[in-house]
């Protein structure tokens, strides 16, 4: 997936071959069945945007965007992600079954003719340019601070008068958490065609930010209360600005 070095014969050296990861999207599909070396490798290049092989830094072209799928169910041959890598993940969401009229889509679409030949519908300039402006959507400082009462609320459960929490967190949100909630606010009010954050854009992003940045003990998982339910519950108590 990285890339690798090859040994050629007549040259007695070797060559580095660029793998898949060398796109502006990467599917990772089943991410927890790759080997550790190979989640340890992708930390890199979700974080810094280049791949090493060998002596050499190769960059990654921009834009670069990671999408990966995890089975919930089968757990044999996986190897469980560790949370320095699951945060990299600016968000997780949750996909369900598909519905009645979507399943009939899918049938239809993948039992009938050849489907048409993907075209391009934007460039990449356009998708970095589009970025650019999202980042520069204003965002009140009111909205910071509600931010990281979300988050702090996730560490400090007791003080931000959730005492119950206390035994069902058993790690908080990181810093990458205020960060991606922002960030992904303002891309959701880009979307909204606003060039500003509301309090409900954060609503609407916080659990796909923080369920996978939220530990819950060994306590919450008796009780069946999931990170998304800890998640929920901080959200309807924390005052909104």
């Amino acid at each position: 997936m990285i890339g690798t070095q090859i040994f050629n014969p007549s040259s007695g050296a070797f060559a580095p071959r660029k793998g898949p990861i060398f796109a502006n999207l990467v599917l990772a599909d089943e991410i927890n069945r790759a080997p550790a070396k190979v989640q340890s490798a992708l930390l890199e290049a979700m974080q810094e945007r280049q791949v090493t092989i060998g002596e050499t830094t190769y960059p990654l072209d921009a834009p670069f965007l990671v999408l990966a799928t995890q089975n919930p169910i089968e757990q044999e041959g996986t190897y469980p992600l560790p949370e320095a890598q699951v945060d990299r993940f600016m968000l997780k969401v949750v996909i369900d079954y598909p519905s009645r009229d979507e399943e009939r889509l899918i049938l239809q679409r993948m039992t009938g003719a050849p489907l048409p030949p993907v075209r391009p519908v934007v460039s990449p300039a356009q998708l970095l340019h589009a970025r650019e402006t999202a980042r520069g959507i204003y965002v009140d400082p009111k909205i910071h601070e509600y931010v990281l009462d979300l988050v702090f609320a996730t560490r400090e459960p007791a003080t931000h008068g959730l005492p119950d929490l206390r035994l069902l967190i058993g790690y908080g949100a990181s810093p990458r958490a205020s960060i991606y909630l922002i960030l992904a606010a303002k891309a959701h009010a880009f979307l909204q065609g606003r060039g500003y954050v509301t309090p409900e854009d954060v609503k609407q992003v916080a659990t796909d930010v923080l369920r996978h940045r939220v530990i819950v003990t060994y306590e919450a998982e008796a009780e069946d209360i999931s990170s998304s339910d800890v998640v929920q519950q901080i959200l309807d108590h924390v005052e909104v600005p």
